[in-house]
């Protein structure tokens, strides 16, 4: 690492050149990324609720989940009134005028019109893919509210509606919290770097991160389709290790180019050999935890994983290369525009080792009360409770949320989650007294026969709302019953049947993280204890978060200070994606100490002196890196829908734990305690393992 630093730095010329050509090569596809990224996938590929949509689509004119619907409601006129008529006109001939809409099917009596004559719903079919058709939602949503006309309301709602709306609330969110954390972000920045030179260097990784990643991402969906939330997440990612990474890097630079006298070549290469291996084995380690999440069978899940992988990369490549570069540039320029205590180059910092010095004397209580504190926010975690998101993560005034909650009012609770059965068409009878037999059906439609005469679909009408359990029981009831031919669809199907492999996958994505991540600690750190300690410290860390989540979203506490509508349980994509998250956050941290640590054990052999060292090199980036993600993560919490609100606590709960407790209180002691036994490395081992050391 050290002699690769060096070559960057003798070579600085063509690295440049290097980043140029891959920054503009990349930036020129990245502002055509927002339009061409999927506003679905949210769906378990290969299930059989997304076999019934593309049969659905294929033989029953597009009418499937995310075919077009719209809703019409009048509180005085029924659609027998001339103007509720017109509206009805009005509103298909938007549907027809678009070549994405397959077919229009107008209101029908018993089936789209409600008993009282006064809620109506025009159905538009599915002629392009699922995300083609959120955007179809998009450009009409608009117009079709506008048709409406006196008091005939008019609203597009169903799964392409709802996708539309949550898309767009979201961007708003990402955008609005972005705006309020860069004032907190760059203020913590120069108080951590003392130096406005400095401080700027972790907005050019998180820039060129971001523009490479955006990029990328474009020309991807060219191959396969991109959630928006890949985007999303990316941005957050960049600006996350782009502020670890440069803290790390920059602050050893220094140490190296003013403490220890050396030349700005010969700093950048120390500073690559010491913080640049650890930021590699960190990059490493976080892009392993999310690819864990690439084992769920889902198009928005991976493609969300992917982008943040991408952006890891590319911040982890500017890092490496880019950055020892500027930084032997600068020379004594990095302290430019400095704040008084700047100048020194010891990166040690007085007040850590204090405080590691008092944690060495007496670590027992300490770490006890530590553990305790987090066992107690973890034990709430066991009876979490998860689900696929409900209505209730849109705004109130957004127009699927208002179609959905019409639909419920004129044809019942379950209306919004009518399931589609396909069958064979000699089964529809049995199909029918199945369904109708169910306690929680409330009613089926005749059958309709597909094009070749050979399927027939049914539309099954459960008594309960499409999140609440016992819909999922409803679905798993009647896949048991029907006859063995007959699938069941529809979106609260597909919900389930995504939820059913989150469920499934979870374990099996956790254990992979945990594995991978205490190997790479092992190689990293040479010492089996203490890997399997930073292991079980993320766990905590993990589960103190996920026990505050209980409580507040499950719960419903904070509900108004926070301003959500509690949906009795945590999103069911939260447990897999979110311990991704805060194991790969965590690691950073993690490595970091123990990284320092190390450093201070290899030269010493002194277990105090690598516990104190490592605390007093690395606590106050641990300390100011997590300041500035808990104030960005925080601003989600404020701001946008649910979901943005659920990760930006959790992430930033775990991360204030983390930094605070974990790393400079409960690890530290620790080590104090274990002594040599945590550096310990068994000889067998010792033979197989590569040998690394993060001194000079």
């Amino acid at each position: 690492m050290g002699r690769a630093g060096a070559w960057f730095v003798e070579h600085s010329r063509a690295v440049a050149v290097v980043w140029v050509v891959l920054v503009i090569g990349l930036g020129a596809f990245a502002p055509r990324v927002e339009k061409a990224l999927s506003g679905a996938g949210w769906e378990a590929s290969g299930s059989e609720s997304v076999l019934v949509r593309n049969t659905v689509d294929r033989e029953f004119g597009g009418l499937s989940s995310y075919g077009l619907s719209v809703v019409l409601h009048s509180p005085t006129a029924t659609t027998a009134d001339p103007a509720f008529r017109q509206t009805i006109t009005r509103v298909e001939g938007i549907l027809k005028g678009d070549s994405r809409v397959s077919t229009v099917v107008p209101p029908q009596p018993g089936a789209s019109i409600s008993r009282d004559g006064h809620t109506a719903i025009v159905a538009g079919g599915a002629g392009r893919d699922s995300n083609e058709m959120v955007r179809v939602a998009d450009d009409l949503k608009g117009p079709l509210k506008a048709a409406g006309s006196g008091d005939v309301r008019v609203a597009l709602t169903g799964a392409s509606g709802l996708w539309s709306d949550f898309n767009k609330a979201n961007l708003s969110a990402m955008l609005h919290s972005e705006l309020v954390s860069w004032p907190v972000t760059m203020l913590i920045l120069v108080l951590a770097f003392g130096a406005l030179v400095a401080a700027g260097l972790p907005l050019m990784l998180t820039i060129l991160g971001l523009v490479a990643t955006a990029g990328s991402l474009y020309l991807m969906t060219l191959i396969t389709p991109v959630s928006v939330w890949a985007m999303n997440f990316a941005l957050m990612f960049a600006l996350a290790l782009g502020i670890d990474y440069a803290l790390f890097f920059v602050v050893r630079y220094r140490a190296a180019l003013f403490g220890e006298g050396r030349s700005p070549a010969e700093a950048a290469a120390t500073t690559m050999d010491s913080a640049g291996k650890a930021i590699l084995f960190s990059g490493v380690t976080v892009m392993v935890s999310l690819s864990a999440v690439m084992l769920v069978p889902s198009p928005a899940f991976r493609s969300m994983a992917l982008g943040i992988m991408l952006s890891v990369v590319f911040v982890l490549a500017a890092t490496l290369t880019l950055l020892p570069v500027v930084l032997a540039r600068l020379g004594h320029r990095v302290n430019r525009m400095a704040l008084p205590w700047a100048k020194t180059g010891e990166h040690r910092s007085a007040r850590f080792e204090a405080w590691g010095r008092r944690l060495w004397k007496r670590p027992h209580v300490p770490a006890a009360v530590t553990v305790l504190v987090l066992l107690a926010l973890a034990i709430p975690a066991l009876s979490l409770n998860t689900g696929m998101p409900s209505i209730k993560v849109l705004p109130k005034g957004d127009s699927a949320r208002v179609g959905y909650d019409l639909v419920q009012a004129g044809f019942g609770k379950g209306a919004p989650g009518t399931l589609q059965v396909i069958a064979p068409a000699g089964d529809a009878a049995a199909v029918a007294t199945v369904a109708k037999a169910d306690p929680n059906v409330v009613q089926v439609s005749p059958p309709q026969t597909s094009r070749d005469g050979r399927t027939v679909l049914l539309s099954v009408v459960p008594q309960t709302d499409p999140s609440a359990p016992a819909t999922g029981a409803t679905i798993d009831r009647l896949r048991r019953a029907l006859p063995p031919g007959a699938k069941v669809g529809g979106a609260a199907a597909e919900n389930h049947d995504l939820e059913h492999v989150l469920a499934t996958t979870t374990p099996y994505a956790i254990g992979m993280v945990l594995a991978l991540g205490f190997l790479l600690l092992l190689v990293a750190l040479q010492a089996p204890l203490l890997a399997f300690l930073g292991v079980i410290s993320n766990l905590l860390a993990v589960g103190a978060a996920f026990g505050v989540a209980k409580w507040i979203f499950q719960d419903g506490a904070l509900h108004s200070l926070l301003g959500f509508e509690s949906q009795g349980f945590l999103d069911a994509w939260g447990p897999i994606f979110f311990f991704a998250m805060i194991f790969a956050i965590s690691m950073d941290y993690t490595l970091f100490l123990l990284s320092s640590a190390k450093e201070h054990w290899d030269r010493t052999g002194d277990p105090e002196e690598a516990m104190v060292g490592g605390l007093a090199h690395s606590g106050r980036v641990i300390f100011a890196a997590g300041g500035v993600m808990v104030a960005v993560f925080f601003t989600f919490a404020l701001s946008g829908p649910l979901p943005p609100k659920e990760m930006g606590v959790i992430l930033g709960i775990a991360v204030l734990l983390d930094a605070a407790l974990i790393r400079l209180l409960l690890v530290p002691a620790i080590l104090a305690i274990t002594g040599r036994a945590a550096w310990w490395l068994p000889k067998p081992l010792e033979r197989v393992l590569p040998k690394v050391r993060f001194g000079h």
